[in-house]
């Protein structure tokens, strides 16, 4: 599952690059029912990326009519488990980064259901947001000293939140983080000593940690 960013291929990480010179097959969404690319921005993506680091790969089209429909999330997920059958190693790409209002984990959680050995041996790769790259191009901060960043959307209704709980001190005791969802802990992400627990840890050990309390649905 493969991020490509807010829109300029230039933003498109090295990750997501080789990846998707690594796959053999690449899965892109259209909303077209004639399974055209006519409208498809994240084609455009793919194909400028393409041609810019000169590599070509197969495209399947898979129908994404955007209709939040279960049964549309079955047909696409059905259509990436086929074309792995097909194809040793395939990549489904996402505008932006596919842990903000993605389709890519309804597609997962079908794909889980259906072969959870395929499931096992996915990956998601991160993307630069559009809200990161629209505070840089005017030059404002997120969030800088002791602020904090909300992502609020635009719903006449109360919704589940997903916290980020960030900058705490070694030593700090974690009680006072509410659990309401999932909580996970992150230790020294990327860094060869990274730890990941589905759980908060009672104590800041490490300088870089970080814990994310996951909505439930």
């Amino acid at each position: 599952m493969v991020s490509l960013g807010p829109g300029d291929i230039d933003l498109v990480t090295i990750k997501a690059l080789e990846v998707l010179k690594s796959v053999e097959a690449v899965c892109v969404p259209t909303k077209s029912s004639d399974l055209s690319f006519k409208k498809s921005l994240t084609f455009k993506i793919l194909k400028s990326l393409m041609q810019k680091h000169n590599f070509k790969k197969p495209i399947v089209p898979v129908y994404s009519p955007m209709r939040f429909k279960l049964e549309d999330w079955e047909a696409e997920a059905n259509i990436l488990i086929e074309t792995t059958q097909e194809y040793k190693r395939v990549a489904f790409v996402t505008l932006g980064d596919a842990g903000i209002y993605s389709s890519v984990y309804y597609l997962l959680e079908r794909i889980k259901d259906r072969d959870f050995s395929l499931y096992q041996n996915s990956e998601v790769v991160a993307g630069v947001t559009s809200f990161s790259d629209a505070s840089a191009k005017v030059k404002k901060p997120l969030c800088l000293g002791d602020s904090a960043l909300e992502i609020i959307p635009l719903l006449d209704k109360e919704v589940a939140k997903t916290k980020i709980f960030m900058r705490p001190k070694i030593g700090m005791d974690t009680k006072d983080i509410q659990e309401e969802g999932e909580v996970y802990t992150f230790e020294n992400l990327n860094f060869k000593d990274e730890k990941i627990y589905s759980k908060k840890l009672q104590k800041v050990e490490r300088y870089m940690t970080l814990f994310i309390d996951f909505f439930k649905g």
